[in-house]
Parts: structure tokens; C-alpha cells; sequence
């Protein structure tokens, strides 16, 4: 198999179409598209759980574990409350490495007005580089959940900040020398410094108030994977316009030396929404200063995006682009 993410056809024969267990404090299961667990515990309330490993990145490690899983149950409406951590460190890890890794985590769970409720941590020859895996546990009111499946026909599309951000930063940490010779050492530092920009967790705030049905964060798959997970997840179809997706021009410069694109290049720190109220829903992220843009509209079927007046297919998502360019032999 490709490194990366399972296929979402591997997913759904191998999980999804079994006959699985099911309680009834389920409210919302895993699916394609659906990055958390919702489960009802008392009258007005719902807990959110969601979980992700670090595996594309050897820098800022534990930074991007903390957010990515924040940024998963922010997508639910919910506020991140606690984390859960795993780590597994190859032998030849050092004190000081590993007491980094653990100072990025508390620093980025502080940020996150979250407390670290436990884990695990162990040296192993299982691995060969530092593995780092969270657990974030939210809370919602019940009548604020919302779920990736909410897109409604009709509804605008909104992408907050810049595609491929995440994926820019990595890269820009990753190859800072080689990059730095190659394309500038300005672009490399502006690169690194959209690391500062990975978390949704504002953007899930005004959601109630614009009335957004969908969110979703971007990760594996960059922008275009995570709208074709949508239109999949909610069983409706995307049209958007690509012009209208903003990048920046270190994503580019970087994207271009790697010959990747960075649409489909892992963006967390990246929210789509949808809602009926696409403006009042970018004014009230201006007031977080966070940029965002109405990029295209929610249909009835099919998922398409359009550039220079051409209409294209938006594909399944495959392994992410960031993939391809830690395997470049530069």
C-alpha cells in the first residue's frame, strides 16, 4: 500500500460495511469524512472524541499532534477540554529530545486551554523515529453539535487562511538548507512561520452564530480531499472555483521545487464550512482576524472545481502530496 492514509474504498470494506457493534450513547460514528465520535452522557451535553498520529513530520512533533486532534473536535462545534498522549521513541532517542517533544505538547495544550490527562511513553525498536499520538476529549451544548455530514445543497462554501499551510511548514523545517539555497531563504522562513497558524479551534467559535451545518478540517488530501470528504460524508456535491482558494506565495515557491500541489497538500490550520450565510460567517472570522474566503457552493451531486474556465473532477484523495515530496531524492 501507498504510504499514507488508507484508500477510503480500503476503509469502508474493511470497517465500515461490517456488521459493528453499537451502543446507544452513539450519537455520531466514524465514517468517511467524519473525523469524531460523538457520545451522549447527560441531559444537554455531548462529549467529542477524536485521534491522530504524527507521522509525516520529525520537527515540532508534539506542537502538531496537540493541534491536529484539537483541531478534529473543533470541527464538531465542540471546545478541546483534555488530551491524551502516546510516544513512542526509538532507542537511540536522547533525555533532551524526548523533553522537547514533551515541552511543545504542554505548550501547545496550554495555548489550547486544555489539560494533559494522561498517556503513555516508551522506548521501542518498533519504531525508527519518535511517534507521537493524541487523543483529545471535547464538549458541546447538544444543540450546537455539528457534524461533517450537515452540507446542504445551496450552501456556500468557506475555506479559512491558506491552502497547504501545514504541509508548507513541514517542508520549510524539513529541507530548510536545501530550500533556503534553492528558493530563498525569505520564502523558508515565511514558510516556517505559517506553523503559527495551525489550529481551527477560533474558527469553530462562530459556527452557532452563522448557522454552519458542516465543518471539516483540512489535513491528508489538502483542500480538494477534504471537500470531496464532505460531498461523500453529507451525500451531496461541491462546485468551486480554484482562483478563489488563497495560497501563499511561499506555499508555491515551495510546491513548485517539489512539483506538488498545494491543493492537495496537508493544511491543518484550514476549515471549510458551509452555511447559508457565507458573508456573515467571513465577518465574524474578520473580527478573530482570521482570513477566509467563499470558495464555490454545495450541489446536488457530483464534486467539481473549475479553474481558468475549465470545469474538472475533483478525484478521491490518494496519498498526500507531502508524501511525495519527503520521497524526492533531492
Amino acid at each position: 500500500m501507498e504510504i499514507g492514509k488508507i484508500s477510503n474504498d480500503l476503509l469502508q470494506s474493511a470497517i465500515f460495511d461490517k456488521n459493528l457493534h453499537r451502543r446507544s450513547e452513539v450519537k455520531v460514528r466514524p465514517n468517511i469524512g467524519e473525523d469524531c465520535s460523538v457520545l451522549k452522557f447527560n441531559h444537554d451535553e455531548d462529549i467529542v472524541l477524536s485521534t491522530d498520529p504524527i507521522t509525516g513530520a520529525t520537527k515540532n512533533i508534539g506542537k502538531l499532534a496537540v493541534h491536529i486532534s484539537c483541531n478534529d473536535v473543533s470541527t464538531s462545534g465542540a471546545e478541546p477540554v483534555g488530551v491524551l498522549v502516546t510516544i513512542l521513541l526509538p532507542p537511540k532517542t536522547s533525555e533532551e529530545e524526548f523533553k522537547l517533544i514533551m515541552d511543545d505538547i504542554i505548550e501547545t495544550a496550554h495555548e489550547n486551554n486544555i489539560e494533559i490527562l494522561g498517556g503513555h511513553t516508551e522506548v521501542t525498536d518498533a519504531v525508527n523515529r519518535p511517534l507521537v499520538s493524541t487523543t483529545v476529549v471535547g464538549k458541546v451544548k447538544e444543540d450546537n453539535m455539528i457534524a461533517t455530514n450537515g452540507a446542504i445543497e445551496g450552501q456556500d462554501i468557506i475555506l479559512t487562511k491558506w491552502a497547504g499551510l501545514e504541509g508548507t511548514s513541514i517542508l520549510a523545517y524539513e529541507y530548510e538548507e536545501i530550500l533556503s539555497n534553492e528558493i530563498g531563504r525569505e520564502y523558508v522562513m515565511d514558510g516556517q512561520n505559517l506553523g503559527k497558524h495551525l489550529s481551527v479551534v477560533e474558527e469553530s467559535k462562530v459556527a452557532t452564530k452563522c448557522k454552519v451545518t458542516s465543518m471539516h478540517d483540512v489535513t491528508e488530501g489538502g483542500v480538494l480531499g477534504a471537500l470531496w470528504e464532505i460531498a461523500q460524508c453529507a451525500n451531496v456535491g461541491v462546485s468551486i472555483n480554484l482562483d478563489k482558494i488563497p495560497v501563499k506565495e511561499e506555499t508555491r515557491a515551495i510546491c513548485d521545487y517539489f512539483g506538488i500541489s498545494p491543493y492537495k497538500l496537508i493544511s491543518s490550520g484550514c476549515m471549510i464550512m458551509t452555511t447559508f450565510q457565507g458573508e456573515k460567517c467571513i465577518e465574524e472570522l474578520s473580527k478573530l482576524n482570521i482570513t477566509a474566503n467563499i470558495i464555490g457552493k454545495v450541489t446536488s451531486k457530483g464534486q467539481y472545481m473549475v479553474k481558468d474556465g475549465v470545469k474538472k473532477e475533483i478525484e478521491a484523495p490518494s496519498s498526500d502530496d507531502l508524501y511525495k515530496a519527503l520521497k524526492k531524492q533531492i
